[in-house]
């Protein structure tokens, strides 16, 4: 098994190195395709094909992401024998698909190295309750709604073990480039980013750039510190003008800074920002539709608001999601 885990930079003996990717029913197509088309285009720069992988699922067959698009999946393996798993993630953060225990240690047993992206992350994160791991910044947020005693890491990937939780969605990218990396040339590995349009290649301690950490969101500092501060405060909001006061601007002056950078107004965007993270909570929480419009500033109208918004009201939807699931 040591021999086996010996990394290199150059494949002279044509070791084929084999990755397991493990789908449920409503898994995003976007992490597939950011971890397969990575292995496809190495294999075509390589002048020998380094990688191997195979489309996997807890019980095999045909397997349907959330845009529609079906996979033909073979069933995970009790002696599984590849040198990688992944794990795509879900639109359904309780897809019970996504329950992996097992299945995990049954590949880090045998010396793989696991990846759980996005919502196969928040769920190891939730079963195991530690904090010292990463997910996708929209789940760290579920777990932190649901009542977790941590707050997950926003950086692109966390190593602990042969366990690496990560981001996911666009960030699967700059995983599977770290990866390969390990065993083609650095000229190779850029060929692989170039061939993506993939420009900088992240390393796993990089922020999400939707974590609240990064330099800039819109390229204007003060409407950045504007939006930091409608996000810190979605339960009790704001007036406008004690936002532009504590900023120093004039109404006026923000107002043209959304126009010009997002298009809105700054109450549109304040509002629909709250409406944003409401729907959240509805698809993905069992809080009650009263509880989810207090958390985001709604404490009267919320469901009026909602359906001016989204043209169905909270309760309906949640009727929807209730007969989709007994499908």
């Amino acid at each position: 098994m040591t021999a086996k885990r010996n990394l290199r930079l150059v494949n002279p003996d044509k070791k084929i190195w084999q990755f397991d990717v493990i789908v449920a029913p409503g898994f995003v197509l976007t992490e597939l395709a950011g971890l397969v088309d990575v292995l496809r285009i190495a294999n075509r720069v390589c002048p020998n094909p380094p990688f191997a992988f195979t489309y996997r699922s807890l019980r095999g067959g045909l397997i349907e992401s959330s845009s529609g698009a079906v996979v033909a999946t073979e069933r995970v393996p009790s002696q599984p024998q590849a040198d990688y798993l992944f794990v795509i993630g879900n639109t359904d953060p309780d897809q019970p698909d996504l329950s992996l225990g097992r299945v995990v240690q049954d590949y880090t047993f045998r010396g793989a190295q696991v990846f759980l992206l996005a919502e196969a992350a928040s769920r190891y994160i939730n079963e195991r309750g530690s904090a010292d791991l990463a997910t996708h910044w929209e789940n760290a947020a579920f777990l932190r709604e649901r009542g977790a005693r941590f707050d997950a890491r926003f950086s692109i990937a966390t190593q602990q073990g042969p366990v690496i939780t990560c981001a996911g969605m666009g960030a699967t990218v700059d995983v599977a480039l770290s990866v390969i990396g390990r065993h083609i040339s650095g000229p190779a590995k850029m060929t692989v980013a170039d061939i993506m349009l993939h420009e900088h290649i992240r390393d796993f301690g990089s922020m999400q750039p939707v974590s609240g950490l990064k330099t800039s969101a819109t390229g204007d500092d003060a409407l950045d510190q504007c939006i930091k501060t409608m996000q810190a405060n979605i339960e009790d909001p704001l007036p406008i003008n004690e936002i532009v006061a504590a900023l120093g601007l004039s109404n006026r002056s923000l107002e043209r800074k959304f126009k010009t950078y997002l298009g809105t107004t700054p109450n549109n965007f304040y509002r629909e920002m709250r409406l944003a993270k409401a729907n959240t909570l509805l698809l993905n929480t069992t809080l009650s539709v009263r509880e989810i419009g207090l958390a985001c500033g709604f404490p009267n109208g919320f469901s009026a608001v909602y359906k001016s918004f989204y043209g169905i009201t909270p309760f309906a939807l949640r009727r929807q999601k209730r007969t989709a699931a007994q499908r």
